[in-house]
């Protein structure tokens, strides 16, 4: 293989790789600063919601599906 072309295929799966990352956290830090956002990841991606509580629960931080399900529920009747 060309050496040229292997070292523009590694730089474009390193920018896809960061684009990725940051990706991941713009959509964390939506999730974890706005609940509004995560009542949409709700009805829209549950399955991604699930994931950001429990990556919380596993870094130790409780009771914020708890507390967005009250609220939730709350603001229905």
């Amino acid at each position: 293989m060309n050496p040229l072309l292997a070292k523009r295929i590694l730089k474009g799966v390193l920018l896809l790789e960061v684009c990725g990352v940051g990706g991941v956290y713009w959509l964390y830090y939506k999730m974890d600063t706005s609940q509004d956002f995560r009542q949409k990841m709700n009805r829209r991606y549950p399955s991604i919601l699930e994931v950001y509580y429990k990556s919380n629960e596993w870094s130790g931080i409780y009771g914020l599906r708890e507390r967005d399900q009250e609220t939730w529920l709350s603001s229905k009747n």
